[in-house]
């Protein structure tokens, strides 16, 4: 019997259309799940590998001393006295059940020092025990710090990336919609904002830098806390200042309105940091810093990488500016910002993926460079750190084959997905 159900319509919504052209691009579809793999190893790692049980029972009580651990790291929790400076793994447990890598990363096994090849011989009690990717000169399990190096790539990529969308967005939204000569202001108002600007800045994150980055140090939740204190400072200080500069503006010279050439600005801060090589910006950034955490490398890596967002974003609401539907809602008497921020950017953002998945691979790479030269987060073990101790030991191929094909592959796999959504989102390819 002949079948007469009719055909399901195609969907021709446009995110719809890009979802059809994406997974045409096999190369890229296949990417796109080594991404999620590596996402979901980031995520777990601390359950992958580590020194402490994921569960146990010990003296009758049961405990779950990784989630404990989660929670110390974060300042919300803290171990018993029992527990405390403990090796885990010569506890008498009534049960016990270990993480598939019992290891942690920055832990040493003084029976395995000086490289010990994954291959020969090591000095362990069991198979349970064996150092599957060898160790490096310290008796450090090279696969313990290739598993939680995924979760530093993975954050220092994705955190850094999410800063530099969202200055590289909010920059260039501004220099293609606004331009030249869209936005007045009084000139009290802006010579006083760049000078409260600059302020805010001093008094909210540099004066407070040693405490932000002490507390990171500390803890994530106690970082985030400090930060957060630091917006609330940024924000007193703007605020405040435009109140007490208010009455100035009945000053007429003060108060008259002046153009802010926005795009003039921003265009030129994108060409100086373009002729100035990432790199040596990053390296001149961390001089001054001083030792960064890994933290401080996510920051400065946003803070360099938005001038490819902007430019994107900047060229795409040059078109955008001139429809019919900003048009529309200028004539409804829309605000500048409120039609930049709810009709111009959502539809803008298009071209900023593909910059993203672009910068991911970037930031990825740049940390590995930094850890590589002995730069990057010292409290942590990371895929250039690894690649790092294999100058030291030439012998040892285990310490350069294994990071290095993992940074190769990441960084790869983020290419194909960028140039994916490169020809998803290109109208010329449309079927």
């Amino acid at each position: 019997m002949a079948d007469n159900k009719e055909k399901k319509p195609v969907d021709q919504r446009y995110w719809a259309y890009v979802k059809r052209q994406f997974l045409k691009k096999k190369t890229a579809v296949y990417s796109l799940y080594v991404v999620i793999f590596l996402t979901l190893v980031a995520i777990l790692s601390p359950f992958l590998a580590n020194e402490k049980p994921l569960i146990c029972k010990y003296q009758g009580e049961t405990y779950f001393p990784v989630l404990k651990d989660l929670a110390v790291s974060m300042g919300i929790g803290q171990f018993a006295p029992q527990f405390q400076n403990v090796n885990w793994h010569k506890l008498n447990y009534d049960f016990v059940v270990f993480p598939p890598v019992p290891y942690l990363p920055m832990n040493q096994d003084n029976d395995n020092i000086h490289s010990k090849s994954p291959l020969e011989h090591q000095n362990v009690p069991s198979q349970r025990w064996h150092h599957w990717f060898g160790t490096d000169e310290l008796g450090r399990d090279v696969l313990a710090g290739m598993i939680h190096g995924t979760r530093i790539a993975m954050s220092v990529g994705i955190v850094s990336m999410a800063i530099a969308s969202f200055i590289g967005i909010i920059l260039g939204a501004l220099a293609g919609f606004l331009g030249d000569d869209n936005f007045k202001i009084s000139r009290i108002r802006l010579w006083s904002n760049i000078v409260l600007l600059y302020l805010a800045l001093f008094y909210a994150f540099s004066a407070r830098s040693y405490t932000i980055t002490d507390a990171l140090h500390e803890s994530l939740g106690m970082g985030v806390l400090q930060l957060f204190f630091s917006l609330i400072v940024f924000a007193i200080v703007m605020i405040a200042g435009n109140f007490l500069i208010a009455p100035l503006k009945k000053i007429s010279f003060l108060g008259e309105q002046v153009y802010v050439p926005f795009d003039m600005i921003i265009s030129r801060m994108i060409e100086i940091l373009n002729s100035i090589p990432t790199l040596f910006l990053i390296l001149l950034i961390i001089s001054i810093v001083g030792k960064p955490n890994l933290y401080v490398i996510m920051v400065i890596i946003g803070l360099t990488g938005w001038t490819g967002i902007a430019r994107f974003i900047r060229a795409e609401l040059l078109k955008v500016r001139s429809l019919e539907y900003i048009e529309a809602a200028h004539s409804l008497g829309y605000s500048n910002f409120r039609t930049l921020f709810k009709h111009a950017i959502p539809n803008a953002l298009s071209p900023v993926l593909i910059s993203i998945a672009f910068g991911i691979a970037s930031a990825i790479l740049t940390e590995s460079t930094l850890s590589f030269l002995g730069l990057g987060p010292a409290d942590t073990v990371t895929w250039g750190q690894l690649l790092s101790y294999a100058r030291q030991v030439p012998q040892a191929w285990w310490l350069a084959i294994f990071p290095g094909f993992a940074i190769f592959i990441t960084v790869t796999v983020f290419n194909l997905i960028g140039e994916g959504l490169t020809d998803a989102l290109d109208p010329r390819l449309k079927q």
